[in-house]
């Protein structure tokens, strides 16, 4: 017979199983946009005679560390989180993966720029929306566990 201790633990863990999984494919989703990043910064420095970027070389720590390192650690900590875990809300998923594909094209833009030897204002416009989008993706799931 189940004690009412580990009873609450096994529930509070098979509650946070589907959230975990959900944080794992995302993680391994944006790892596999890291390796883009990469891949797509080194063709595009072999076929730009050598020539390379800051913001372009560094692209892939966006979603390196703004979606991997985020939704690896959510998902180790869900299981040591006290009570019952609460599911991540649509809206903040979607908007902070919006912010962070948004200012991985704005590393990406700024660097084809910088190669080309011109600027834009636009991708000003773009990493602020970036930083927006990610801000209100935390405001959103505030609000959520409301």
């Amino acid at each position: 017979m189940n004690t009412p201790n580990t009873s609450a633990r096994g529930m509070r863990k098979a509650a946070a199983r589907p959230l975990i999984k959900k944080a794992l494919k995302t993680a391994a989703a944006h790892l596999a946009a890291a390796v883009l990043c990469a891949v797509v910064t080194n063709v595009y420095a072999l076929f730009g005679h050598g020539i390379r970027s800051a913001s372009m070389d560094l692209m892939f720590l966006y979603p390196l560390l703004g979606g991997t390192a985020v939704f690896a650690s959510l998902a180790a900590a869900l299981p040591r989180l006290p009570g019952r875990p609460r599911p991540i809300s649509r809206a903040g998923y979607n908007l902070y993966n919006s912010g962070v594909a948004a200012l991985t094209a704005a590393a990406m833009l700024t660097g084809i720029m910088d190669i080309a030897g011109t600027a834009s204002k636009w991708i000003a416009y773009i990493r602020a929306a970036g930083y927006i989008l990610a801000a209100a993706a935390f405001v959103c799931q505030w609000m959520n566990r409301r």
